[in-house]
């Protein structure tokens, strides 16, 4: 039984990288570890405090040579954990809620975890809570949305 809306999408996995140039300063913050695929840099920070209070260089990141970089850490209580997704060179300098980061978030946080269901959260301004399911290769998303477009498409 579902409570939200459901999305499926594939696994994004990712791998350890060292600390890219202008990265932490992009940031304003050196990260605890950092990964990355071929869409984005993911850098953990020490804590949930650190990711709600950064306030990045949007100039900087959209300099970096992926098009986007999240962030995250452990949550505090009522989420295993948080994050938030910054894209300025794609338009988009603070996401709200993001789909395709969780692709990459999920199965990191399931290896740290052990487990494969999470309670998240993304901590932009707007926010959005959702439960993460890693299921082999598919990320399940489950969340309540609001609708701001309805149309019809015709073949």
């Amino acid at each position: 039984m579902h409570d939200g809306y459901l999305m499926n999408f594939p696994v994004r996995l990712s791998e350890f990288v060292a600390l890219p140039p202008g990265l932490a300063e992009a940031l304003g913050i050196i990260p605890v570890e950092v990964l990355a695929n071929a869409f984005n840099y993911m850098a953990l920070l020490e804590d949930e405090r650190a990711v709600r209070a950064l306030t990045p260089d949007m100039p900087l990141i959209s300099r970096l040579d992926r098009s986007g970089i999240i962030v995250t850490a452990a949550g505090n209580n009522r989420y295993d954990f948080v994050s938030r997704y910054f894209a300025p060179a794609k338009g988009i300098p603070e996401d709200p809620v993001t789909g395709g980061a969780h692709c990459m978030l999920a199965p990191y946080w399931a290896k740290r975890l052990g487990k494969n269901e999470f309670r998240a959260f993304q901590a932009s301004p707007r926010g959005g809570e959702m439960t993460c399911r890693l299921r082999d290769d598919r990320v399940e998303l489950e969340g309540t949305c609001v609708f701001y477009l309805e149309g019809e498409v015709q073949f």
